[in-house]
């Protein structure tokens, strides 16, 4: 049996609000129906964490369950203060923030883009190579009433628009609780220390200092620093790649080069062509 957070250590600076629930559907939509209903009770950042989820998000619809106290299910209320037309860059830079909590224990992360963060492994598998998916992100813009999302917003001027990340981190199964053989936990990767307690204060902590330069760079990630940092735990760029595009609209393939303003995928096709991906499954090929 996996023990419980230990809500006397559950203090992460910066943050106005944490809350641990027993068992939610899904920490993402139960978050942003609060925001909508409420969003002064949210202030930014607040996040709401669930022991056990068992109808969780994941992109295009998918679905996913954990067991209970095995993993982090959390849902984090953010307002960044960057141009909209840039917020393709949330989920990134979360993913840059789970690598360096859980590289904190010994272990070696990197991510995939655009919302997956993996750890080494001793074998290849089709579509993830020499690796293994430790944690999945996904961020969602929560729609609400005109002038609500002031109440729960800091600073002056008009504000910004609520998101809920929803990040899933594999902290202690073992590989019988594992729902399929391409992923992987911080037990089974050998953390020294996978306490769920502190692994989960540790990477609100890198995503609140993530988001804070983000947005004193008005955005800029690479005034910030963050888009070098990012390059250099990106298990995706300088590889070949197969990105299925999302709604069914076919496949490019070629050698993953960059990242445009939004951060969006830049591809280079075998043809010389550089295709702009902005959404989508993205397999790495051997």
């Amino acid at each position: 049996m996996h023990p419980s957070l230990s809500l006397d250590r559950l203090t992460v600076p910066g943050f106005a609000r944490v809350d641990v629930v027993e068992t939610s559907p899904s920490t993402n939509a139960e978050l942003a129906a609060a925001v909508r209903a409420d969003p002064a009770a949210w202030p930014a950042p607040s996040a709401l964490v669930a022991e056990e989820q068992t109808a969780g998000r994941g992109r295009a619809g998918r679905t996913w369950e954990t067991p209970p106290r095995a993993s982090l299910t959390v849902s984090v209320l953010l307002r960044p203060r960057v141009p909209a037309e840039i917020l393709g860059w949330l989920p990134l830079l979360a993913g840059l923030a789970v690598v360096r909590a859980v590289s904190d224990g010994g272990v070696t992360a990197a991510v995939k883009w655009p919302n997956d963060v993996l750890l080494p492994a001793a074998d290849a598998v089709e579509g993830l190579g020499p690796y293994r998916k430790v944690a999945g992100i996904l961020a969602e813009v929560v729609p609400e009433a005109p002038g609500a999302g002031s109440a729960g917003a800091t600073g002056a001027g008009p504000a910004a628009p609520a998101v809920v990340l929803g990040i899933g981190l594999n902290v202690s199964q073992s590989a019988e609780e594992l729902p399929v053989p391409t992923a992987t936990s911080l037990a089974l990767a050998g953390h020294p220390r996978p306490d769920r307690t502190d692994v989960l204060v540790h990477m609100l902590g890198e995503l609140h200092a993530v988001v804070r330069r983000w947005e004193e760079a008005d955005g800029d990630v690479t005034a910030a620093g963050l888009l070098d940092e990012y390059r250099a735990v990106s298990a995706t760029l300088g590889t070949r790649v197969r990105a299925e595009l999302a709604g069914g609209a076919g496949e490019v393939v070629g050698e993953a080069v960059g990242l445009d303003e939004a951060g969006a995928l830049t591809i280079r096709t075998d043809a010389g062509e550089e295709r702009t991906v902005t959404a989508g499954d993205v397999w790495h090929l051997r």
